[in-house]
């Protein structure tokens, strides 16, 4: 950004404007990570978005600079080998310091898990687990080292109990959980916050790209990404180190934690059983 100038008794130049805070949002395509942009950029930041579909990110890229935000896309598939790499070095080249990292990119499979296809959930354990884990080790040093810095890891209600049907997808998202909790924990003092966001059922494309027919309740209590959105970047900016949106799944993670964990199960893979 320009510093902006005008003349007062002859030609001066202004201060510069200060920086807009940057944040980068990983699977910022559509979803939630779309929302997650939006709702950024309406509180002041810039963006760096990176997702597989390089049209859909130039879409939201222009919706976003309406509003004002400065934009930076980089179409990268981040469950390829050494694609984090890849990112954390285009960062350092187009000398972009990021102040707010939203670790948001990933999918669901649904049916049982010894019939996964294992190559596909391989690709969706490393999007989970080890890209927000290298992307938050590779990032929050230099946030440390300014004494300000915002981490956002979007889990899932799934994180609270074991999830026939969801296996794997829960047993990923309980460890990123877990994780930040435990890093939310150590940066204490630092300026540093990580804020793990739990949306249970959300209207996007998860259910239909994971193989899901939801019941009629999980339709009903559905949120919408928008509103997912606005809650977990309140709760970011608020330095909590869990948010979980909407009253039903907050009564719903209270009582996965509180019933035997052989109950938890198998009230979860009764609701999440594909219906009709």
């Amino acid at each position: 950004m320009q510093p902006a100038s005008r003349a007062v008794g002859g030609s001066t130049s202004a201060p510069p404007l200060p920086r807009r805070p940057l944040a980068l949002v990983t699977g910022a395509s559509m979803g939630i990570g779309a929302e997650l942009a939006r709702v950024l950029a309406e509180r002041g930041h810039d963006l760096v978005l990176t997702a597989r579909s390089e049209d859909l990110l130039r879409e939201l890229s222009s919706e976003l600079e309406v509003l004002g935000a400065r934009t930076h896309v980089l179409p990268l598939d981040l469950a390829a080998e050494g694609a984090v790499a890849v990112l954390v070095a285009w960062l350092h080249e187009q000398g972009l310091e990021v102040d707010v990292l939203v670790n948001n990119a990933g999918f669901g499979t649904h049916g049982p898990t010894l019939e996964a296809p294992s190559e596909r959930e391989r690709a969706m354990l490393q999007l989970l687990v080890q890209v927000p884990v290298d992307l938050t080790r590779a990032l929050v040093p230099a946030m440390r080292a300014r004494g300000s810095g915002r981490i956002l890891q979007v889990a899932s209600t799934a994180s609270f109990q074991p999830c026939p049907g969801y296996a794997l997808y829960a047993a990923s998202k309980s460890a990123l959980l877990s994780w930040s909790n435990a890093l939310h924990h150590e940066l204490r003092g630092s300026g540093v916050t990580c804020t793990t966001l739990c949306p249970g059922p959300t209207a996007t494309a998860f259910l239909a790209t994971a193989g899901h027919r939801p019941s009629g309740l999980q339709r009903r209590t559905m949120m919408t990404a928008r509103r997912v959105a606005e809650l977990g970047v309140r709760g970011m900016e608020r330095g909590r180190p869990t948010t979980i949106p909407g009253l039903f799944n907050r009564l719903g993670a209270l009582l996965a934690t509180r019933l035997p964990r052989t109950w938890a199960t198998a009230t979860a893979g009764a609701l999440l059983r594909n219906r009709d």
